[in-house]
């Protein structure tokens, strides 16, 4: 009796770690069920070839680009005159009237305040323009 007792004692005290271990297979099966894989999905770009440098001054003389400047500081220019933000609808009217074709480009410093940059280019549209473009510029 002494013996049954004894190995009663070691097999009480031994952890069975089966049920865990089931437990964690199931966990693991479950989060990979679940994962998601994704697949991007992205669009191809094809950027146009640039022209010969003699035929884009050739399409810039005759059409002309009105070059309007946003600083950093927030102050607005156009061909190296500082101009009010309300004033830039005159000037694009007027431009638009010499030059009907020509396209409007707002170089704004990445640093200018977006509310002038965006009332710059809402006064333009404004104005007349039917092509203006953003093009950022990196403060120095």
């Amino acid at each position: 009796m002494r013996r049954r007792r004894q190995h009663a004692e070691h097999d009480e005290e031994a952890i069975d770690l089966a049920p865990m271990l089931d437990f964690v297979l199931n966990l693991l099966i479950f989060f990979i069920i679940t994962a998601v894989f994704v697949k991007e999905i992205g669009l191809p770009l094809h950027q146009p070839s640039a022209p010969p440098d003699n035929q884009q001054k050739e399409e810039d003389d005759e059409k002309g680009t009105l070059f309007i400047a946003v600083h950093k500081t927030g102050d607005v220019s156009i061909d190296q005159r500082l101009i009010d933000v309300a004033s830039v609808r005159a000037n694009v009217e007027r431009f638009r009237g010499e030059k009907p074709e020509g396209p409007v480009i707002v170089v704004a410093n990445t640093k200018a305040p977006t509310g002038v940059v965006v009332k710059v280019m809402d006064q333009a549209r404004q104005g007349g323009a039917l092509d203006v473009m953003l093009q950022p510029t990196a403060s120095k």
